[in-house]
């Protein structure tokens, strides 16, 4: 008997061709890596695709507006801390129409527009929770109440209470057994921080090493009179750990703007060493016989000398990948603070730096000390980012 469903399991993906898997709800990327899957789940023109996008893709806020809505479900991949499969689906997905256990999700973050009607996404929202905790009692349920920067700041508050109040009634209208699941409620805008702080709070639930990261920025601050210090996925600005003290909003945006600022400038400023002409020069050459020195005149070519070059090539070849990476840093004084502040920058990963507020006095008179503190929590976070793709299989 045919489905009466439409089936979304033929999807697009953001991978090349390639990488694609087989078309279907079971199927496991060519990769070898394990990945953390999150479900991105809302109804139309709720704002999934702009968050994806503006998240990951580095689309400015104001082009979201002409985004094409999502027919299919669109999977994206981004390797962090840990590598992730973001699943995009359109706002007329149903849990029947999936085509995938909810089991194998890690996360399910169901965007809702603030300004929308409330019953019809409470509805779809309450549906897929009811069935996700019934396959996985561990999942994490997010709740992004979007396109907030659309109300004043009143109306904002009451629309996100409300939304609250209606999604914890209706579960509890259901069964009691639903009090148990955990909700994280999010007020977020591709206009401002909100939602890479948001997103960020969301990946820390993923992240099994967040402890050992923690600890590590506990001890930098410690040693460093760091107030407090941030480890950022540089691409997307999401911080993926922070210290034990209080996040301010204020100082995550300033850290995320100083980020953005350096991510726009960055490419600017490259070392001359990484250019083809430079790495040409290396290419070893054999040395002027005796003969070709003493007769200037003798110009026939000669087959060069097989005994050394070889070695001479072999030689470069093995020495040129275990080169150090050089990792750069920066800083700039906020001058409207007491005491003197100054915003350091270290990269940490290719894809992993450290913003953290240093007192200027330590920064200006200790700086050997604070570079010395950056060195070894490198090390431990490149250990930490080592065991997690071994664990993976990457």
């Amino acid at each position: 008997m045919a489905d009466s469903h439409p089936s979304y399991a033929s999807t697009s993906t953001s991978t090349p061709l390639a990488q694609k898997p087989h078309l279907n709800g079971h199927r496991k990327s060519l990769s070898p890596v394990a990945r953390t899957k999150i479900l991105l789940l809302g109804l139309r023109r709720a704002g999934k695709t702009s968050i994806q996008q503006v998240l990951f893709n580095k689309l400015p806020p104001k082009q979201t507006f002409f985004l094409e809505t999502t027919m299919r479900i669109v999977k994206h991949i981004y390797d962090t801390v840990i590598p992730l499969e973001i699943w995009d689906c359109p706002g007329n997905i149903t849990v029947d129409t999936l085509g995938a256990p909810l089991s194998q999700f890690t996360t399910l973050i169901f965007v809702i527009d603030i300004r929308d009607l409330y019953n019809q996404p409470i509805s779809k929202l309450v549906e897929f929770i009811v069935a996700a905790y019934r396959e996985n009692v561990n999942i994490n349920f997010e709740v992004f109440v979007h396109k907030a920067e659309k109300l004043q700041e009143d109306d904002k508050i009451e629309n996100f209470r409300q939304i609250h109040e209606r999604v914890s009634d209706r579960l509890l209208d259901l069964s009691q057994e639903y009090e148990q699941v955990q909700l994280g409620f999010h007020l977020t805008s591709v206009h401002d921080h909100s939602l890479h702080e948001a997103f960020s709070r969301v990946l820390h639930k993923m992240i099994d090493s967040l402890p050992y990261l923690e600890d590590l920025l506990n001890v930098f601050c410690a040693n460093s009179q760091s107030p407090k210090a941030f480890l950022f996925d540089i691409a997307s600005r999401l911080y993926l750990a922070t210290d034990a003290s209080p996040v301010d909003s204020a100082t995550y945006s300033l850290c995320c703007d100083y980020l953005q600022m350096l991510n726009s400038f960055g490419p600017l400023y490259k070392s001359i060493t990484a250019s083809p002409s430079r790495t040409q020069k290396l290419t070893p050459t054999p040395p002027p016989s005796a003969s070709s020195a003493s007769s200037p005149k003798s110009r026939s070519p000669s087959p060069p000398d097989n005994s050394t070059l070889p070695r001479a090539s072999a030689h470069t070849n093995t020495k040129r990948p275990s080169k150090d990476i050089f990792y750069p840093s920066a800083a700039t004084s906020l001058q409207q603070t007491t005491p003197a502040t100054t915003l350091t920058y270290h990269l940490i990963t290719p894809h992993l730096a450290l913003l953290a507020l240093v007192p200027t006095s330590v920064y200006e008179g200790r700086r050997g000390l604070l570079e010395y503190n950056v060195v070894f929590f490198r090390e431990g976070v490149q250990e930490i980012c080592d065991v997690e793709k071994e664990t993976r299989g990457g």
